[in-house]
Parts: structure tokens; C-alpha cells; sequence
């Protein structure tokens, strides 16, 4: 088995529009640290989900224009996120690759599926039992999956299986985004140095 050290799996990555200024930093072998600033108190704690059951070191720093809604803010943070986890795992070599977890939440539970196959996809249902959560607009939740997933280049299976409580749909989405994710980067000593794929490539 090779000992060679992997290299650290972190990136930082801005992005500046006319819409938002983004920074996000990343620590894909983090312990789940967060620092998150997006002006929307729902999805920060959200976002905290994913670093917390995720087990990944999070900074957010977000503007965006408020005065109009959250949808700008949510898709473009979504996007960096993206952006910045493709750039902290590299060529994918030692991959585990897939992930999948079920997490609940009292009478709430969803299902999130992951593939890094380098071919970005969506398919999300979720019946949010209400349209806001705070100020945080539950259609916004696609929005972010869907800037996540393609420019993270994954396929991205989401389903809530059952909910009430929209604030309880939500999180257990993304806790079980969060537990897939952790599972789908982690190293796999049997693979180490080996792209998983039989393509030879993602």
C-alpha cells in the first residue's frame, strides 16, 4: 500500500458580479468548522449543516442584493461552493466518488444520492410544506443544488420521503446532503492513486 502523503484538499474561490460578491474557502478534511456571513439567517444555518455533518472547513462570506430577494444570493453561493469543492478535489484519484445517506428529523426524512462523475445533474422533489422559512425562500433550495451540482460536476439525487414541517424538510435534505458528501470524499486506501472509473477519467 502506498504511503505517499496525499496533498492538502483545500481551495478559495471569489466570485464578483453586479449581483453578489462571494468568497468561499473550503477544507475538505476539515472537522467542521464554519464561518458563514450570507444575510440570510436560515441558510446560514443550513450551510452550517453541511460543514458540521460534512466534516468539511466552511467560510462564506456573501453580498448580494437583499433589497430584491435571496434568489441571487442563494444560486451564486451554491455555485462558488461548487466551484470551490471541484478545485479542493482535483483529479478525483482515491475517490470514493459515490456517497448516499437517509437522515431524520421528528417526522421529516430525505435521501441524498452523490456521484463526482464529472457530469453535472439534478433531479430534486421536494414538497415543501411551505413556501418561506424565515427569510429564506424554499424555492431557493433548488437553486443552490442546482449551482452546487453543475459546477461541482456531480449527479445529485435529492428526495424528501416525507415531511410536515417545512423547516424539518429542509434540514434533513441538507444534513443527508452533507453525510453523501462526506462519503463521496473520502479517500479510499484501496484506490489510492487509481481514478475511479473504468473510463480512466472524470
Amino acid at each position: 500500500m502506498s504511503t505517499t502523503p496525499q496533498p492538502d484538499r483545500v481551495a478559495e474561490v471569489t466570485r464578483h458580479t453586479a449581483e453578489t460578491q462571494i468568497r468561499v474557502a473550503v477544507n475538505l478534511d476539515g472537522t467542521g468548522k464554519a464561518s458563514l456571513s450570507t444575510g440570510i439567517g436560515f441558510f446560514d444555518h443550513m450551510l452550517d449543516q453541511i460543514a458540521r455533518h460534512g466534516l468539511i472547513d466552511l467560510e462564506i462570506a456573501a453580498k448580494g442584493d437583499l433589497h430584491i430577494d435571496g434568489h441571487h444570493t442563494v444560486e451564486d453561493v451554491g455555485i462558488t461552493l461548487g466551484q470551490a469543492v471541484a478545485k479542493a478535489v482535483g483529479d478525483k484519484k482515491g475517490l470514493r466518488r459515490y456517497g448516499h445517506a437517509y437522515v431524520p428529523l421528528d417526522e421529516a426524512l430525505s435521501r441524498v444520492v452523490i456521484d463526482f462523475s464529472g457530469r453535472p445533474g439534478l433531479s430534486m422533489h421536494v414538497p415543501f410544506k411551505a413556501g418561506m422559512i424565515g427569510a429564506f425562500d424554499t424555492q431557493l433550495a433548488y437553486e443552490f443544488f442546482q449551482g452546487f451540482a453543475n459546477h461541482a460536476l456531480v449527479t445529485l439525487h435529492i428526495d424528501n420521503l416525507r415531511g410536515e414541517n417545512a423547516h424539518h424538510q429542509c434540514e434533513t435534505v441538507f444534513k443527508a446532503f452533507a453525510r453523501a458528501l462526506r462519503m463521496a470524499l473520502e479517500l479510499d486506501p484501496r484506490m489510492t492513486g487509481i481514478i475511479p472509473s473504468t473510463k480512466g477519467s472524470l
